[in-house]
């Protein structure tokens, strides 16, 4: 890096090192840091790198050595067929990059670890001098800074082909037999470049709400996984690579604040979402409001179904290039879930275990994997054996959360695995973790407010999920069919007919149960009719075994008695043990 790079991201020139006792105290600050978002292994391996650098032993940090004393690996470990190595580094620097965002805005040195190599580079901050810092550095204790260097990353060269043009068919697929093994060390995901509010006003008050917004949007843009944010434009970047840019303007009128924000696609300059927000900034307030309209900035931008997965999605659904195939792959999952269509959804399950296994480290992908497991079981698409696929599904899950363990859509995956084997409480318990880590994620929060409402907290459970829907941009039915269980155990079937009739028109089986309970509720038998003889025609499982249906996803007796008696109402053939099974349970509640 040369000294105006340097100063360019606001590190000092490599004049004045940090020391070892600087570098050993950082390292310990990530390490020990929740917004460090790496597993125990990445950790150990992030200080092994830089103990052995302080000791002067930096040229002997290879990949057979980590792999031998820090993964524990033996002798025959080879590190140009197996890429554990490769791929546990990216995951190192996408962690380090995340941290410097979010908790070490202010940290006095910064660790990084150059693409290409493992020996990691130590950088003072041009804000912090050495005389102010507790432990300067003195000529026998300063460090030879490595220069930082950037190389392309070499893609495989067999190029992998798509199944299918099209995002919106579903089958996106990754053919070959290379598909085991990926060339880079994780897969694409989109840039987000939060560039710094503009000041209309110029006045002290506007500039620091500008300044306190621009802050609060990367802290908050953080927590999503789906997305990496950055603060500054890589000049370097692939012809190939999706970025985004977020801008925003603030303007003060008197007390009224309006801020105009906008995401800009980098390739050509379009403007592929904006909003405005208004609010009346009250005395004492000012921290509030930040955070309030940065929470909502993050939300609509960066969540699953956030405008930067739709201009994603709508690009991808043109052609997919071989980098993007495993992001797509997650696209998919979203657009298909509410698809009644078994072989839809096996497509995308196909992709995403292609997606793992290109990619073992990509914990997005292992998590979708799990909830495309326990979405099968629900809709009967499984097969009889669904001990085995929730076996699957708690692997996936299992999986994820290790790989990532502050990623709230591997910890989603978790919850709906304890949801589905009967551990309410676990499930609620993970819920509630990863409500707390990222509560301005809509897909987070519908999912555990469901779950809330069928562990018989309904009324917490529902307006959750309802706030959800609300501020969600593009849900696909998941949504407004929870809403439709709310409204039909609340009583209200008129309601509960509207949400289901709003869902994708390609409910799957489980959801048209719920209409069937619902029509039956309402009197309305011919319709009722109709979505049986669909059930019998395409999802006979789902009817021939409807206790276990059930049961699978309302955990709850009563819940259960009353969902029957809309069934026979509707004119389903219910048997009567198990009708008076769940009328029993429920009375004992």
């Amino acid at each position: 890096m040369t000294i105006g790079e340097q100063q360019a991201v606001g590190v000092e020139p490599t004049t004045s090192p940090p020391s070892s006792a600087d570098v050993l105290a950082q390292l310990e600050r990530i390490r020990l840091s929740a917004e460090f978002d790496a597993p125990d292994r990445d950790r150990k391996f992030l200080a092994y790198v830089v103990e052995e650098t302080l000791a002067g032993r930096g040229e002997r940090i290879k990949a057979y050595s980590i792999a031998t004393e820090v993964f524990g690996r033996d002798s025959s470990f080879d590190p140009q067929t197996d890429p554990a190595v490769r791929i546990e580094a990216g995951r190192i620097r996408r962690a380090l990059e995340r941290y410097y965002l979010v908790a070490g805005r202010n940290d006095p040195i910064v660790i990084r670890m150059p693409k290409g190599a493992y020996v990691p580079t130590f950088e003072r901050r041009a804000d912090r001098h050495p005389a102010t810092d507790k432990a300067s550095a003195t000529p026998s204790q300063a460090l030879p800074i490595n220069r930082r260097y950037r190389r392309p990353i070499m893609l495989g060269a067999a190029a992998l082909a798509c199944g299918l043009a099209g995002l919106s068919a579903g089958f996106l697929l990754f053919p070959g037999s290379n598909a085991a093994t990926g060339g880079s060390d994780g897969p694409n995901i989109p840039k987000l470049i939060v560039t710094p509010f503009e000041d209309l006003s110029g006045t002290r008050q506007s500039a620091m709400m500008a300044r306190g917004l621009t802050d609060e949007v990367v802290g908050n843009l953080a927590r999503f996984k789906e997305i990496v944010p950055v603060t500054r434009d890589d000049p370097l970047r692939k012809p190939g690579d999706r970025a985004y840019a977020l801008e925003g303007r603030v303007r003060f009128e008197g007390e009224r604040l309006r801020l105009v924000v906008r995401l800009v696609q980098r390739s050509d300059g379009s403007v592929v979402w904006a909003n405005t927000y208004d609010e009346r900034l009250q005395s004492g307030e000012t921290i509030d409001l930040q955070a309030r309209t940065a929470a909502a900035i993050s939300s609509a931008v960066a969540e699953p179904y956030g405008a930067v997965s739709q201009a994603s999605s709508a690009e991808l659904r043109r052609s997919v290039p071989e980098e993007w195939q495993a992001y797509a792959c997650t696209l998919t999952y979203y657009d298909r879930r509410g698809d009644a269509d078994p072989q839809s959804r096996r497509a995308v399950q196909d992709c995403l275990q292609r997606a793992t296994r290109r990619f073992p480290t990509y914990a997005t992908a292992w998590a979708l994997l799990s909830m495309s497991y326990v979405d099968a079981l629900r809709n009967r698409f499984a097969p009889s054996t669904s001990s085995d696929v929730l076996e699957q599904a708690g692997e996936a899950a299992a999986r994820a959360v290790e790989l990532a363990p502050l990623d709230v859509r591997a910890l989603e995956a978790q919850m709906l695995v304890f949801f589905g084997r009967g551990d309410v409480d676990a499930a609620l318990a993970v819920g509630a973790r990863a409500r707390a880590l990222n509560p301005n994620d809509t897909e987070l929060a519908a999912a555990y407010g469901l779950r809330l409402a069928l562990s018989g907290q309904w009324e917490t459970g529902c307006k959750l999920l309802s706030d959800a829907t609300a501020h969600n941009l593009g849900q696909t039915g998941a949504f407004e069919v929870a809403l439709a269980t709310c409204a039909y155990f609340g009583g209200d079937y008129v309601a509960a007919e509207r949400w289901v009739r709003l869902a994708n028109a390609g409910a799957g089986p489980a959801d048209r149960v719920l209409l069937l309970a619902i029509l039956g509720k309402l009197g309305k038998i011919d319709q009722a009719q109709e979505e049986r003889r669909w059930l019998e025609a395409n999802a006979p499982a789902i009817l021939g075994d409807l206790g276990q249906v059930i049961a699978f996803q309302f955990r709850r007796p009563e819940d259960q008695h009353r969902l029957l008696d809309g069934l026979r109402a509707a004119g389903v053939s219910v048997p009567e043990a198990e009708y008076q099974q769940a009328g029993a349970g429920s009375a004992i509640r």
